[in-house]
């Protein structure tokens, strides 16, 4: 990763090599793709709290921006996280303010990038069991996860920004060496790997719409899916392999499923999850037991209550392949490259 393409003068240096800036590089996904461009021949920059351009720091943020060829923006405070109001206001504050951060750059630039990535999720769309959504039909839901997307999204697309091509990246839960599948698979290792069951819990305001169109009732509700919710996810490999593959076609822009074909539901996952973890059983949860247990981890059981159902019709029309489009196949390969610390945590 380079430190910064200006030279002593503060004036852009000749570019030798193509540039790609990433935004919100320290994250899981984003040191995936880091690695990626450098492996295909760019000179990387990170915006972040630290990087190559701090947030805040509009001058040097505009020159890294000015003269790169590809900008992917992932910033974001995690969603792993109890949603309390200063989280819920963070979660929102985080991706909002730093993509119309990067928007100003990109507007100002003389030479803008040629493609602006930019992170999103599958959870804008609405619960769903009966039929999966794409980009072209899907159904959004509401709520709060729903209306941090949807502002997300209006922020990305706002202006005219002709010379830049733009792409919403709408991912599923990212299969890896990262914080959703670690807690899945302590969930099956522990012994209580068995179906997530959604039930009646006392009324909370967590889930309530935020931002300046707000959506939703106030209070949560539940749905009788009997652990058959659906579970949209992506490989971490597939993820890489997406973003590749919409840097080079120039002809897909909008919003964009990165989404595995293979979607499962709830009782699916966690059987296989249990069958990579090597644990013959798994206690069932049900709401009243998992919102507790959620809270005392400081996280929200939307994680695996929430059917995600959502299709990569974009992806798959424009002909990309998917190295792992069913569940098993991507578990076992995630299970056979954790890092050592966290096989440890495994270890039968």
């Amino acid at each position: 990763m380079t430190d910064h393409p200006a030279d002593r003068d503060g004036g852009p240096r000749p570019a030798s090599r193509p540039r790609a800036v990433i935004a919100g590089a320290s994250g899981f996904v984003g040191r995936a793709l880091t690695r990626a461009f450098e492996d295909d021949g760019y000179d990387v920059y990170t915006v972040g709290r630290t990087g190559s351009a701090v947030w805040g720091d509009a001058p040097a943020i505009g020159r890294l921006i000015d003269g790169a060829d590809v900008l992917v923006n992932l910033a974001g405070k995690i969603v792993s996280c109890r949603y309390t109001d200063a989280n819920r206001d963070e979660i929102l504050r985080s991706r909002v303010e730093t993509t119309r951060a990067l928007h100003t750059a990109v507007a100002a630039a003389e030479t803008p990038p040629r493609v602006w990535m930019n992170a999103s999720t599958a959870t804008i769309y609405r619960h769903e069991t009966e039929r999966g959504n794409d980009e072209i039909e899907g159904v959004l839901g509401d709520g709060f996860s729903v209306d941090v997307a949807t502002s997300w999204e209006r922020a990305f697309f706002a202006g005219e920004l002709p010379a830049t091509r733009r792409v919403a990246l709408r991912m599923a839960i990212v299969l890896g060496d990262g914080p959703a599948t670690r807690m899945l698979f302590a969930l099956a290792k522990l012994g209580v790997g068995g179906p997530q069951i959604d039930s009646w819990w006392f009324p909370h305001r967590r889930y309530r719409g935020i931002g300046a169109r707000p959506t939703g009732p106030v209070w949560s509700s539940w749905h009788r899916t009997r652990g058959h919710q659906r579970f949209s996810w992506i490989h971490i490999d597939d993820v890489v392999a997406s973003v590749r593959f919409l840097r080079d076609h120039d002809t897909l822009s909008g919003p964009v499923n990165l989404s595995a074909p293979g979607v499962s539901d709830n009782r699916t996952l966690m059987r296989e999850l249990r069958r990579v973890a090597r644990m013959p059983w798994g206690l069932p949860a049900w709401r009243w037991m998992l919102d507790p247990a959620m809270a005392v981890l400081r996280n929200e059981p939307e994680l695996v209550l929430k059917s995600r159902w959502a299709l990569p019709r974009r992806l798959t029309e424009a002909g990309f392949t998917f190295q792992f489009a069913e569940l098993g196949g991507a578990l076992d390969d995630v299970a056979a490259s954790r890092r050592p610390r966290a096989r440890d945590i495994f270890a039968g």
